[in-house]
């Protein structure tokens, strides 16, 4: 109910009238999610898509292509027609992350897109079911997941995700074994195994989680980013926790499909730096979890490339591999 609300509060402050912007858009814009309702790229893609409608009076579709780690909607987008009207999410992960985990994909990150800018950007979160896990703080957590005889498992939205990574590289700092990853489509399906006890742990996108954990149902242990974040200030970031060097966080870019017109990505790209500037967005935003972030398309670049050699290390640390 309360993500509803948020995405139900009224707009007037973040519409303003499209003077001079040209023929684009000019019809309904699809926007392409690689993962199913109730996840965090769903929800602030629902998010964008509702405050780019309110700039441009054209209607923007989100439309679900779930399955393969975000790979069956990246692959949708690079087929699309160049012509604005198809635009991608994309999680970082499947930019820097699935291709060093699978051999060949049907598309490639360098040649089959444009990447307008990122559009947000959130920290992981390491929750517990609050009904099975008895502990209060990340240290009682390690503790008691070492004391069970069987082991763990963790959940995730996939092979290669900064959330299985996320996960499985806390759990190998923290010499819980065995541990057992279970991938899942998304954290709407993760969600209800850690509720029925079937998974203890998510190191998952704070965005997908924020209104569980407000329900008391889940206990945040501890965030991954630098700072605390500003709707949870009691819940310590990893460091505090006791896991130093442990700064991660997921972002997400909105994509056009390679050889789409210059003045469209143009025109994309100051909406999306007109939304992410306005103080009532960027306040609904840090209500669902995320910061709203926008730059232009060479430093979107430029930041993929500056962050992919950390990625390949904590693929090496975790020992994750792709199925």
């Amino acid at each position: 109910m309360q993500r509803r609300s948020l995405l139900a509060a009224p707009l007037a402050a973040l519409a303003t009238p499209a003077l001079g912007q040209g023929p684009w858009p000019n019809r309904p814009v699809r926007i392409i999610v690689g993962f199913p309702p109730g996840g965090s790229l769903d929800v602030m893609s629902r998010l964008l898509a509702e405050l780019l409608q309110a700039r441009t009076g054209q209607t923007f579709i989100v439309e679900n292509r779930s399955g393969a780690s975000g790979h069956i909607g990246a692959d949708a987008v690079a087929k699309a027609p160049p012509d604005g009207y198809t635009i991608g999410t994309m999680g970082m992960p499947t930019v820097l992350i699935s291709p060093l985990l699978y051999q060949t994909l049907p598309y490639d990150v360098w040649r089959d897109f444009i990447y307008v800018s990122p559009v947000w950007e959130f920290p992981n979160v390491a929750v517990v079911p609050s009904q099975h896990v008895p502990a209060g703080t990340l240290a009682e957590f390690i503790t008691w997941a070492k004391a069970q005889p069987r082991g763990i498992s963790y959940g995730s939205s996939g092979v290669g995700t900064t959330i299985q990574l996320s996960g499985a590289y806390l759990l190998a700092r923290a010499g819980v074994n065995p541990a057992v990853h279970v991938p899942f489509r998304g954290a709407a399906q993760t969600i209800p195994a850690m509720l029925s006890g079937d998974v203890q742990l998510a190191v998952d996108n704070l965005a997908s989680y924020m209104p569980i954990i407000q329900e008391g149902r889940m206990r945040a242990l501890a965030v991954t980013s630098a700072e605390r974040f500003p709707t949870l200030p009691d819940v310590p970031t990893m460091a505090e926790a006791g896991m130093r060097d442990f700064v991660v966080t997921s972002w997400s870019l909105f994509c056009l499909p390679a050889g789409t017109p210059a003045e469209i990505v143009q025109a994309l790209g100051g909406h999306i730096r007109a939304i992410a500037a306005n103080p009532e967005a960027q306040r609904r935003a840090l209500a669902m979890g995320g910061w709203l972030r926008a730059t232009t398309p060479e430093e979107a670049v430029a930041r993929l490339r500056h962050e992919a050699p950390m990625w390949r290390e904590m693929i090496r640390v975790s020992g994750a591999k792709a199925d």
